[in-house]
């Protein structure tokens, strides 16, 4: 028989994803507790869809923010937790797929946009340079 834990404000502790939601994700505590680890605390960079970053059957690290004991509402967060590396594989992977697909479609990364912004923008500063001669 295992020993039952107490879910504590602050502390941080391993917890399995049982449900993908599009709001968040539900994760199994180890006292057999349910929190949501809302979408906003899945990562530290911005989270369009959770299936990105998380699978059913992951193990990951979270934080408990707050328990509402009456309700039983735990809200729990994955961001500034060192994750398991599988999961960081997974974001890393889904984001450079993502940027793969932008490129094929014509889209430009940040670097390319930021090349084209400046010989724009260094253009029009020699057009104001050559107008501002002639007066």
């Amino acid at each position: 028989m295992s020993e039952k834990i107490e879910i504590v404000v602050g502390n941080i502790y391993d917890g399995k994803v049982v449900r993908i939601k599009p709001f968040g994700a539900i994760v199994i505590l180890p006292d057999n507790t349910q929190g949501l680890v809302h979408i906003s605390h899945i990562s530290n960079s911005y989270v369009q869809n959770v299936d990105d970053h998380l699978a059913i059957g992951d193990i990951v690290r979270v934080k408990v923010l707050s328990y509402d004991r009456s309700s039983g509402k735990i809200s729990l967060s994955m961001k500034d937790i060192q994750q398991p590396e599988f999961v960081q594989e997974r974001a890393a992977a889904v984001e450079f797929e993502k940027q793969r697909e932008r490129r094929a479609e014509g889209g430009s990364t940040f670097e390319e946009k930021f090349k084209e912004w400046l010989k724009a923008s260094n253009e029009r500063q020699a057009g104001l340079n050559k107008r501002n001669k002639r007066r």
